[in-house]
C-alpha cells in the first residue's frame, strides 16, 4: 500500500506583518500486504535435532511473525489475519504434516505450532510438496512459502525440484536456517529459495536469534509502506524557520532559516502508522498579501512512493506604514592601521546641538481609504515645577491609502533632536544622562473633504 497520507497545514490564516505561524508536516503508510492479499504456509522442521531450546524459540518465531501479519493485514492485533490473506502451517520430519490448511485464526495457528514436538529424520521434499498442495491455483492471492530447517535432507529425495516446480507456478519461496547439530549447507537453502538470496535466506548459528529472523521476514511479506525517508523543506522567501520541535517518529534538523529535514528510517511496518513534524515559521517581507508558505517540499523513500504536499498560503496584513522622516545619510571614514588620529573633512551637515534623539511612533486609527491626513506632533519638555518649554513641532501629511475599510495607520519615526543643554528636567548641571520629562500632543484631521459653505441667500418681500 505504502505511503496512504500527505498532509501540511498551518494553524492561522491570517497573521500581522513580522506575524509568526505553526506549521505542521503529516505523513501516514501502511504495509502492502493490506491491498495486496498473500497466502502464506510456514514449513517447520521438527526433526530430532530440534529438542530443546530450538523447537522452544522457533515456535515463539513462528508465533511472532502470525502477530506481525495479523496486524499488517487489518492494523490491529484482533486475533483475525485480515484483507484477505491466509496463513497455513506445515511441519515435517520423516513426513511432512498439514497441521493447518489456509486460515485466518491466530488462535488455531499458534496451537498449531504449539503442538509440535521433536523426534524423527528430515524430509525436504515432503515439506514442499505438502506446502505446494495447500495453495488454490484459481487463488489470486500472493503465494509464499517459508522454510524453516536445522539441518540437511536425511530421507527421501532431493528437495530442489519440488522446491523449483513451486516457483515456475509463482510460489516465492524465503529459508531460514539453524545450523544444527546435523550441519546446513547454505547453498542448498540458496537453491531452494527465490532469488535474490541476499533478501530471501536467512542462517544463524544461535536459535536464540530465531524469533527475531521470523520477525524480520514477517516485515519483508508484509512490506512496509516506506523505509529511508527524507522529506526537504523549503519555506518561500517571505519567511524564516525559528524554531522545529521534535517529530513523533525520526529525526528532524534546520539547514539553515530557509530549510529543514527530516529523515525516519520506517513508517507502516506492521501497520498503518502516522507521523507528524511541527516547525514556527515567522514573515519577514513588509509587503501585505496571500503569501504561499513553503517554496519547495521533496520527499524520497526506498519503495519509490510518490507523495505529493499541499501549499497552504497565509494572508499577511503590514497595514498602512508611512515613515516620514529617511535616516540621515552616513559618511565613510577610514582609519589606517597604527594612527593615533586622523582628521577628516566630512563636508557639510545641518546645524543640531549635541544631545538625544527621541523617536515617536502612533497610529492614526480609522482613517478612511481615499483620506491625506494632516497629523501634528507638539513636543514640550517639563520643569520640577511642572512649566512646559517648548521643544519642538512636526507637520506631516499622510498620504491617502485604497484598502476598502477604514484602518488604522502606523506613522513610524517621528523624530526631535533634544540637545542637553536645553535641560531642564532638574537633574544635576552639565551632565549627560539626566532623566528628562516630556509631553507629546498630537492633533490629526483628514485634509480632503466633500464639505462646502453654503452661501446666504436673502429673498426680499
Amino acid at each position: 500500500m505504502g505511503v496512504t497520507s500527505s498532509n501540511k497545514q498551518i494553524d492561522r490564516n491570517r497573521i500581522d506583518c513580522d506575524g509568526s505561524l505553526k506549521v505542521t508536516l503529516a505523513l501516514s503508510a501502511a504495509p502492502d500486504i493490506l491491498s495486496n492479499p498473500t497466502d502464506i504456509v510456514l514449513v517447520l522442521d521438527r526433526s530430532g535435532s530440534m529438542a530443546g531450546s530450538p523447537l522452544a524459540n522457533m515456535k515463539a518465531g513462528a508465533k511472532t511473525f502470525i502477530d506481525i501479519i495479523d496486524e499488517s493485514t487489518d492494523d490491529s492485533p484482533d486475533g483475525n489475519i485480515g484483507s484477505g490473506s491466509r496463513i497455513g502451517i506445515v511441519s515435517f520430519a520423516d513426513t511432512a504434516t498439514a497441521n493447518t490448511q489456509l486460515i485466518t485464526s491466530v488462535d488455531a495457528l499458534k496451537s498449531a505450532v504449539d503442538s509440535l514436538t521433536a523426534g524423527g529424520a528430515t524430509n525436504h521434499a515432503d515439506a514442499f510438496a505438502k506446502a505446494t498442495q495447500l495453495f488454490d491455483p484459481t487463488s489470486a492471492n500472493a503465494k509464499v512459502i517459508v522454510m524453516f530447517t536445522d539441518g540437511k535432507t536425511t530421507v527421501g529425495p532431493p528437495a530442489a525440484p519440488v522446491a523449483a516446480a513451486a516457483r515456475a507456478s509463482g510460489v516465492i519461496i524465503y529459508c531460514i536456517g539453524l545450523i544444527g547439530s546435523d550441519g546446513i549447507d547454505v547453498s542448498v537453502l540458496n537453491d531452494w529459495a527465490t532469488d535474490p538470496d541476499a533478501s530471501h535466506v536467512a542462517v544463524t548459528p544461535d536459535d536464540a536469534d530465531l524469533e527475531e529472523l521470523f520477525k524480520d521476514l514477517a516485515a519483508n511479506i508484509s512490506k512496509t509502506g516506506a523505509t529511508d525517508i527524507v522529506i526537504d523543506e523549503m519555506v518561500s522567501p517571505d519567511f524564516s524557520i525559528t524554531s522545529v520541535i521534535p517529530p513523533t517518529k525520526g529525526t528532524a534538523m534546520m539547514i539553515d532559516s530557509k530549510t529543514l529535514q527530516w529523515k525516519m528510517d520506517e513508517l507502516g511496518v506492521s501497520a498503518n502508522e502516522g507521523a507528524s513534524l511541527e516547525f514556527y515559521v515567522k514573515h519577514i517581507a513588509q509587503d501585505s498579501g496571500e503569501k504561499p508558505v513553503n517554496a519547495s517540499i521533496t520527499y524520497s523513500d526506498n519503495e519509490g512512493n510518490t507523495v505529493v504536499f499541499p501549499d497552504p498560503t497565509v494572508t499577511v496584513e503590514c497595514g498602512v506604514i508611512v515613515n516620514p522622516e529617511p535616516c540621515p545619510i552616513p559618511v565613510d571614514l577610514t582609519v589606517d592601521g597604527c594612527q593615533d588620529s586622523v582628521v577628516i573633512d566630512v563636508g557639510d551637515i545641518n546645524l543640531e546641538s549635541l544631545g538625544r534623539i527621541l523617536q515617536l511612533d502612533v497610529t492614526v486609527k480609522k482613517v478612511c481609504p481615499g483620506k491625506r491626513v494632516a497629523l501634528a506632533v507638539i513636543l514640550t519638555e517639563v520643569d520640577a515645577n511642572g512649566v512646559e518649554y517648548p521643544r519642538g513641532m512636526k507637520a506631516i501629511t499622510l498620504p491617502a491609502h485604497n484598502y476598502p475599510n477604514c484602518r488604522d495607520v502606523l506613522v513610524k519615526c517621528i523624530k526631535f533632536v533634544l540637545p542637553e543643554d536645553l535641560d531642564v528636567s532638574g537633574g544635576a548641571p552639565n551632565a549627560l544622562c539626566n532623566a528628562r520629562n516630556f509631553k507629546a500632543r498630537f492633533i490629526a484631521h483628514n485634509i480632503d473633504t466633500d464639505y462646502k459653505c453654503c452661501d446666504s441667500v436673502i429673498t426680499l418681500p
